[in-house]
This record gives structure tokens, sequence and C-alpha cells, in this order.
């Protein structure tokens, strides 16, 4: 899975999933735009991390829900590194609350991030895409939540189902032009933000539910974009890639 002359960018790069999949990324030899709301420690430590697997990295700053943002940063990557050919659509947050307990500004708040923050790095991105040698790849990381539901998670739900159909629209629109759109749908795994919302007691009941009887590595879902991102994946568009550990088949 050569990613050897590529350039990638990653959203929500500097810490998890995000940094997982961009050290993996670069690990195959892509250069990676690294970038998250804010640079930090965090952001530098994922870089750092690109550059120690082999690849190379530079950290950009980039709130999502901001189009005119998203449009400057991927016209930056491009002229930076002189072209675009991965597109990785990782930043995302939760806002707990029951349907009858969401606030409209905390609706909001997730799907601005989420759904729309998704549409505006594919907009923008996508002229880019398009003149990628080799065909271009939009990898979006939606979840386990937005197939099956999850009560107390109203807005993240809706907001991560909403990516499966953008994600399978964009295939349709973009696939003349060899660029493959997929997803991948984690279940739970050992980040931060899982941590803050699945402790104790629900923890044990969660990990019964799943087959293989652990909770996922941030390396599990990094993998499985690295290899949607490779040559190898030429002919896989359209599809939403369970790594979940059998939660849900």
């Amino acid at each position: 899975m050569d990613l050897k002359d590529k350039v990638a960018v990653v959203t929500g790069a500097a810490r998890g999933i995000g940094r997982a999949i961009a050290v993996a990324l670069a690990r195959r030899g892509a250069t990676v735009a690294a970038c998250d709301v804010a640079l930090g420690e965090n952001a530098d430590e994922t870089v750092r991390l690109c550059r120690e697997a082999g690849g190379e990295g530079r950290a950009f700053a980039l709130d999502v829900s901001q189009p005119a943002r998203v449009t400057e940063v991927m016209g930056a990557v491009a002229a930076a590194f002189g072209h675009l050919d991965i597109l990785v659509n990782n930043a995302g947050i939760a806002i707990d609350g029951l349907l009858l307990r969401t606030k409209d500004e905390d609706w909001g708040k997730v799907l601005d991030v989420n759904l729309s923050g998704v549409f505006f790095c594919c907009r923008a991105a996508a002229r880019h895409l398009l003149k990628a040698k080799d065909g271009g790849r939009i990898v979006n990381v939606t979840s386990v939540v937005g197939e099956q539901g999850n009560p107390g998670q109203v807005s993240y739900a809706a907001s991560k189902a909403g990516i499966i159909g953008l994600t399978k629209t964009l295939a349709r629109e973009l696939a003349g032009r060899s660029l493959c759109v997929n997803a991948v749908s984690p279940g739970f795994i050992d980040t931060v933000m899982t941590a803050e919302h699945v402790q104790g007691k629900a923890r044990e009941e969660l990990l019964a539910k799943i087959p293989l009887g652990r909770i996922g590595a941030p390396e599990d879902i990094a993998n499985a974009v690295a290899f949607l991102c490779s040559p190898e994946a030429s002919y896989i568009t359209g599809q939403v890639l369970r790594v979940n550990g059998g939660m849900l088949m």
C-alpha cells in the first residue's frame, strides 16, 4: 500500500483516531497535512510522529465548520506541496443529550462540525483531488452510532448518518474522474472522547456486545483508512467499511 508522493489532508489530526490515521499514511510514504481546530503541542506531536514514521508532515489550523477557512487551507496545502491526492474527514465532536433535552445551539454545533464540515472539506478539496494522478481518494469517518442509533446521542447519530448519505452521493458524482469516495465506520474505539462517554458499568456492558471482546484501538481504524487510500482500493467506491469488532454486522 505505497503512498509515496501522495499528499493527504487529515482533519482532527491532533490526537486519537486522526493522529493514528496521519501516522499510518505517513508510514506508507505520504506527505500529511495534519489539520486541527487549533495548533499546539498535540498537533506538533502528530507532525513529529509522521516524520518518524518515514513520511512528511505539516500542521495547519483548520476549523472545518468555517467554509472560507476550509477553502483557504485546501488551497494552501495544494500550493505548498504541488498537488492534493487524499482527503480524510475525521474531525468531529459529540454533545450528548436525549431528544427533549437537546438544546438548539448544541444540535447546531454538532451538525456544523460533523456534517457541514465534511461537506465543506469535500467541496473545497474536490477541485484539487480531481487532478490527482491515478485518481484521488476521499475517506469520511462515520460511526456505528450513525448506522444503528444510540439513545442520548441524537445529534451525533444524525450527523454521522448524514455522512453516509453524503459519501454515497459523492461517490456517484465523482466516479467519472476516478475519484473514489468511501466511509469508515468505527465501533467503540479507545480514545479520549470514548473514555468521556463510556465509563464504569457502561463500558462493561459495551464489551459484552462486541464479539471480539475488546474496544478497538485508533490504529484499527487507521489501517482501514490507509487501505482505502491505497492503489489496491482503486475499484472500491461508495462503500461503508465497518471496523467494530463484530458489534454491528
